[in-house]
């Protein structure tokens, strides 16, 4: 046999499996199953459950009976969805569990004694809620890899999902535990996509030079073009000359990379288009992570801030019904936007801007120290939050930490959140706002805040959510505006918000879209999965 017609190792594996689980267990027969009851079962599957808390604990609460190990139909159906579902872990960026199961497979065919048979038992269970874990919930702690990721990993319950393997069908119960998003499934799509597109040789040469544009010509805009046609954005010709069509190209690039949309390849395009495919496939196996990472109940109505796409999203029954511009925390150690969920609660009009304590001490106090009229919009308070007479304090005496006082700036058009501010209350005080720097929002990149989001399109923001409780949220707004007032406006049915950090994710449109690492918290995730076992073992640069 030539080695083209050889078995792949996975398929020889995969045989080998299935002939396994679906009954070539010769040696887990009807008598021996007898001798599996016995005590050396029972006592094997106690001891070598004991590693794992949820796997003990299921077999307590089953006294030890055998979930894997029988001999009946159910038991070989479960031992050949599980062997299966190890087989395809990696097409979920999970590590290759394909060498767990090779073990698990050894372990069977070796087994003879009841003992023996205890341990086959409890290895299952143990390779099942590990890949039940990594599925389900993900393999990575975030705020044990970047402070920022403050969102919370959900618990895993090992042994309510071993009781779920017991009482279900198995290949289905399996297929329950994979995140059942849109956004998860697309982007396992994605990365066989882009594994295939590695496979076939990548997308090509990159493209010289600083800077390409209109009217063009030569060997740089001839790999330019032979690059847009491998990623899918020109149809494959024969032109060497920046033409039309492929400033057409250059734009769609652009606008699904989160460039400014031009048609023109500069420093910063370019550099985009030179990315080789393994870097986008990173982005996605990191937001696979990521996605598992979500709760799965989002909200039929939900917010979405995604950091690196610099946008704010209502969405509604998975499709997006409002879009505007954000900016977000400037890339400093301590003004970055964290990554969590909440609840908005409700906006205030005619918002008072709290100074958080951090910006007092470390920007204004200094100021004040030199000139007590500095930052003179901004009243000073007492602990009774009456205003403080600014000639009467000498503020040099004051540390950071001594400090005694508040400050507040009261509703105005030169506010710094703006008219409105939307509320979904945390521990990390993060809002979203309007803001009267409104050039910001025609920057490329827009990290400039403290930490808050802030909206290009706040009052629109708040028709579209006061759509929802009444008639004509256009002119109750206003009304609210002109009073000049600071008014709660409670939401009668509160929001989820997912404030959520993707570089790679797949439009409603189907597309793949990519945004650079602001913060570099992907590099340090990728790290992570990659000391977790993750690999780019079968793409090749």
């Amino acid at each position: 046999m030539t080695k083209s017609n050889f078995p792949s190792r996975a398929a020889r594996l995969k045989c080998g499996l299935f002939a396994l689980a679906l009954g070539g267990l010769g040696s887990f027969g009807s008598a021996d199953m007898a001798s599996a009851q016995s005590t050396a079962f029972r006592q094997a599957v106690a001891e070598t459950a004991s590693v794992n808390d949820d796997v003990a604990q299921f077999y307590r609460n089953t006294t030890y009976s055998p979930l894997w190990t029988g001999d009946d139909d159910t038991s070989s159906l479960r031992r050949a969805a599980l062997l299966h579902a190890l087989e395809e872990a990696s097409a979920h960026g999970l590590p290759d569990q394909s060498g767990t199961a090779a073990a698990l497979v050894e372990q069977m065919r070796n087994a003879k004694t009841a003992r023996e048979f205890g341990k086959v038992e409890a290895a299952l269970s143990a390779a099942f809620v590990n890949y039940a874990a990594m599925v389900q919930t993900g393999m990575l702690t975030p705020s044990s890899i970047d402070s920022g990721m403050v969102r919370k990993r959900r618990d895993h319950d090992g042994a309510a999902a071993l009781a779920g393997m017991r009482d279900n069908q198995p290949f289905a119960y399996l297929r329950t535990l994979v995140p059942a998003s849109p956004q998860y499934r697309a982007l396992m799509r994605e990365k066989l996509r882009l594994e295939q597109r590695q496979a076939a040789g990548g997308w090509g040469p990159t493209v010289p030079g600083k800077k390409l544009e209109p009217g063009d010509t030569g060997s740089a805009v001839v790999a330019l073009r032979n690059r847009l046609i491998a990623m899918g954005y020109m149809q494959r010709s024969a032109t060497a000359s920046y033409d039309r069509d492929m400033e057409r190209a250059v734009e769609s690039f652009q606008s699904d990379h989160g460039l400014e949309v031009d048609g023109v390849a500069g420093g910063g395009t370019l550099k985009e288009i030179n990315r080789p495919v393994r870097d986008r496939l990173k982005s996605v196996i990191v937001a696979l992570e990521r996605e598992r990472w979500l709760t799965p109940e989002r909200g039929e109505r939900h917010i979405l801030v995604n950091q690196t796409d610099f946008t704010a999203k209502i969405i509604d029954n998975g499709d997006v019904t409002f879009e505007t511009r954000s900016v977000i925390g400037k890339n400093v150690h301590d003004r970055r936007s964290p990554e969590f969920s909440d609840v908005m609660e409700h906006m205030v009009i005619n918002p008072s801007w709290h100074v958080p304590r951090s910006i007092i001490t470390k920007e204004y106090l200094p100021q004040l120290r030199n000139n007590p009229n500095a930052v003179s919009h901004i009243q000073i308070t007492d602990s009774r939050g009456r205003v403080v007479n600014r000639g009467s304090v000498d503020f040099s005496q004051y540390t950071a930490r001594s400090f005694p006082f508040a400050m507040r700036q009261p509703p105005s058009t030169r506010n710094a959140l703006g008219l409105v501010k939307f509320i979904f209350p945390n521990k990390y005080n993060i809002y979203l706002h309007d803001t009267p720097q409104k050039s910001l929002f025609q920057r490329e990149v827009r990290a400039f805040s403290h930490g808050c989001i802030r909206l290009a399109q706040p009052f629109e923001f708040a028709y579209a959510l006061l759509a929802k409780q009444t008639e004509d949220p256009y002119d109750f707004f206003h009304r609210i505006l002109k009073s000049g007032q600071e008014t709660k406006v409670d939401l009668i049915k509160q929001v989820p918000v997912h404030i959520i950090y993707r570089t790679a994710y797949v439009s409603n449109k189907g597309r793949a879209e990519f945004r650079r690492d602001v913060y570099g918290r992907d590099a340090k995730v990728w790290a992570a999965l990659e000391r977790a076992g993750v690999s780019l073992t079968d793409v090749q640069g």
